[in-house]
């Protein structure tokens, strides 16, 4: 199976993919402790949770991953999905691990699974139409900083 949920033992490897992800965004500010991650991920009160996508044929090899983490929606009264980060490394990628990512999640929710794009990424923006994901319009997003 090409994706699989993300144990322990995977942290190294998780916390690689977000730094990768982060230089192929070009952001270059990325303040990662690992102990916190796993902290945040694998310890007594999960804030988050990670699928992890190998390659067909290379059980061990970790090609990209899904960085995900429960919402809900009062108006359509269900959980539902929050994708923080998808990221496929560029070796790995047009095999259909994306999409399998996103497939995994969409089984794992009756309700809505959400993310944000940067703004330009017209590739980002081709793969999700092909998989019939839409942007939301008239939606604007804050955020509030410690």
């Amino acid at each position: 199976m090409p994706v699989r949920d993300a144990v322990f033992e995977d942290i190294d490897e998780i916390c690689a993919l977000i730094e990768e992800h982060a230089v192929y965004e070009d952001n270059h500010d990325l303040k990662l402790d690992r102990a916190e991650m796993s902290g945040h991920l694998f310890g007594p009160d999960p804030k988050a949770w990670v699928l992890i996508a190998t390659p067909p044929g290379e059980p061990g090899t970790v090609a990209g991953f899904a960085f995900c983490s429960w919402n809900f929606s009062t108006w359509e009264a269900r959980p539902g999905i929050w994708l923080d980060d998808l990221f496929v490394r560029p070796a790995h990628r047009r095999f259909g691990l994306g999409g399998e990512l996103l497939d995994e999640l969409r089984n794992r929710t009756s309700g809505r699974v959400e993310w944000d794009m940067q703004a330009g990424n017209e590739k980002g923006e081709a793969f999700y139409a092909q998989l019939g994901a839409e942007p939301v319009p008239g939606w604007i997003r804050y955020r509030w900083r410690p």
